[in-house]
């Protein structure tokens, strides 16, 4: 079983920075790992993920801005938010897939608001 943890959220102003941190309770090395949003209203959606293997994709909406990383060594996914929209706002979510298969873990969320 594998706990995670975010941290990083909080209030900040249209075209400030962030930097999300997810800490796993054990080795996350043959796991992808993903960062996932809900905004009020709106359905939860995927914002980035990183590969067992190291590769990375985003949405559109982000490509340019987010950038998502891993240090296995730590059991730590990172997510740098830079140029943040007040459309950013959401809780964002921590997630963690064992090789591509059913076995999902998610953390409890962190808050991120961009005031306009």
């Amino acid at each position: 079983q594998v706990q995670l943890v975010e941290s990083g959220g909080g209030l900040v102003q249209a075209g400030g920075v962030l930097r999300l941190s997810c800490a796993a309770s054990g080795s996350i090395d043959s796991f992808n790992m993903a960062w996932y949003r809900q905004a009020p209203g709106k359905q939860r959606e995927l914002v980035a993920i990183i590969t067992s293997g190291g590769n990375t994709n985003y949405v559109d909406s982000v490509k340019g801005r987010f950038s998502i990383s891993r240090d296995n060594a730590k059991n730590t996914v990172y997510l740098q938010m830079n140029s943040l929209k007040p459309e950013d706002t959401a809780v964002y979510y921590c997630n963690a897939n064992f090789r591509g298969t059913a076995m999902i873990y998610w953390g409890k969320g962190t808050l991120v608001t961009v005031s306009s």
